[in-house]
């Protein structure tokens, strides 16, 4: 059998995926006659017909779907392949574009951006901020930070550190309730989603139903109005351990949501960024931030001091 002509396979796959020629003309940006000497090309080549051509239809026929199990998954290799070289090539650029969510970057990442660029002034962050799941590869981003519990399909990725939700109130508001039945709380203007407030007022041994005065789509959001005062919220440790250190937000009470009722964070990224240097670096970078983040936040409550 003479050698496949590689050139046809995409425009097989496209047509394949569509049924109809013009239509894979449109998405590969050829002609239609193109795409028809394409298909005849590889037919001729491979000795036999992989679509029937009832009316002015193409359908695959038996022969074209074993070739496309074979072909659709080479594809994709070479296509991975292709972007890892890509990825070779700018590594000497070091330029790394991350997404993360805009709570994460304001109230925990950005301030720690300085510590990064003194460490590694060769490798470039750029930042990007969505409440929603962006494309990575689509949109020409390395990795991203993701709250869930994943798996995200076409990405590989890995837990750096679960935030369990914590009752957080400025210092104004927590000197008012020092020392109150978590049972008096439920006349105060309380910030967060109803389901959440439920889960830990529960666990405080109440079994109440939740009217929250404000529901926030970002968690940065509802801290600020936090710390100014608004009401008490249930928000994620990580995101205010900053701001507990400092003073600006007081917890509460020592009981948190657990694991059945949050979600952890992970850096994700496709497959064929797994060992690119810049990256690994930026990972092991956040991995040892996070983890003293943590620590410093256990050692300000046990001794009330951040150091």
């Amino acid at each position: 059998m003479a050698r496949i002509p590689l050139q046809t396979l995409p425009t097989f796959v496209a047509v394949a995926a569509l049924g109809n020629l013009r239509a894979a003309g449109e998405q590969l940006h050829l002609t239609h006659s193109a795409i028809s000497q394409q298909i005849r090309l590889l037919e001729q080549q491979l000795g036999y017909a992989v679509f029937d051509r009832p009316g002015r239809r193409v359908v695959l026929n038996a022969a074209g779907a074993a070739l496309l199990r074979a072909v659709e998954p080479a594809l994709a290799q070479i296509d991975e392949g292709a972007r890892a070289g890509a990825l070779a090539v700018r590594g000497a650029q070091q330029h790394l574009r991350i997404t993360v969510s805009p709570s994460f970057a304001q109230h925990w990442l950005m301030p720690r951006m300085a510590a990064w660029r003194a460490l590694q002034p060769g490798i470039s962050v750029e930042l990007h901020t969505s409440q929603t799941a962006v494309d990575l590869g689509r949109e020409g981003f390395h990795a991203a930070v993701r709250q869930g519990k994943g798996p995200w399909r076409g990405l590989e990725g890995e837990c750096l550190i679960d935030s369990q939700q914590v009752v957080l109130a400025c210092p104004a508001i927590a000197q008012r309730l020092a020392g109150s039945d978590p049972a008096s709380w439920l006349q105060e203007s309380l910030l967060g989603t109803s389901e959440c407030w439920e889960a830990w007022f529960a666990l405080a041994g109440h079994r109440v139903r939740i009217q929250p005065i404000a529901v926030f789509n970002d968690m940065g959001l509802m801290l600020q109005a936090t710390e100014q005062g608004l009401g008490i919220a249930l928000g994620r440790e990580l995101v205010a351990a900053d701001a507990l250190r400092a003073g600006r937000l007081v917890q509460l009470s020592p009981l948190a949501l657990g694991t059945e009722a949050y979600d952890a964070y992970w850096l994700v990224h496709p497959p064929e960024h797994r060992d690119w240097p810049p990256l690994q670096t930026f990972k092991a970078w956040l991995q040892a931030e996070l983890q003293q983040a943590s620590a410093q936040l256990q050692q300000f409550r046990q001794t009330g001091r951040s150091d």
